[in-house]
């Protein structure tokens, strides 16, 4: 089935990758499937704006070069970072390179993602998401529970 007519249900697990080459692509994305994730690709930038806002994708991982372009000039990225935080804080964002330290903050916080991979170390994207997905979730906690607190008091 494309997954352009995919059902999402509250309990699946989808994924969105922009990641063009085809090596690396194949890579994650049996990675993710091993670990239960619902992959979605999108192809070029044009692709990600609508395809992000029609599914609340738990995991997006963003190639530095998707699409051909350096990583300043990547637009799905530079879409990502400039995306108002309530629009983009269900999701954890990889951002996936050979510049990139794996795991180096500094270079996270630098590009507005959770984390950075180096392709040497692509083996290990399955880990790498799953460990951010939990640190993601015990940091924001709090903040949901308080959420639906308020939610359901204004019922």
């Amino acid at each position: 089935m494309s997954d352009q007519f995919d059902f999402i249900s509250d309990t699946d697990k989808p994924a969105l990758l922009a990641i063009t080459n085809p090596e690396w692509f194949s890579i994650a994305h049996l990675a993710l499937l091993e670990v239960g994730y619902k992959v979605h690709q999108i192809i070029t930038h044009s692709d990600f704006p609508g395809r992000f806002s029609q599914v609340s994708y738990q995991l997006v991982i963003v190639e530095e070069e998707f699409g051909g372009n350096p990583v300043h000039e990547n637009l799905t990225l530079q879409l990502l970072q400039r995306m108002p935080m309530n629009q983009r804080r269900h999701s954890i964002i990889l951002l996936l390179g050979k510049s990139f330290q794996t795991l180096n903050t500094a270079q996270a916080f630098q590009n507005s993602v959770h984390a950075v991979i180096n392709y040497s170390e692509i083996s290990w994207i399955a880990q790498i998401a799953q460990k951010m997905v939990a640190e993601n979730d015990l940091f924001l906690n709090n903040f949901r529970e308080i959420q639906l607190r308020v939610a359901q008091a204004q019922k």
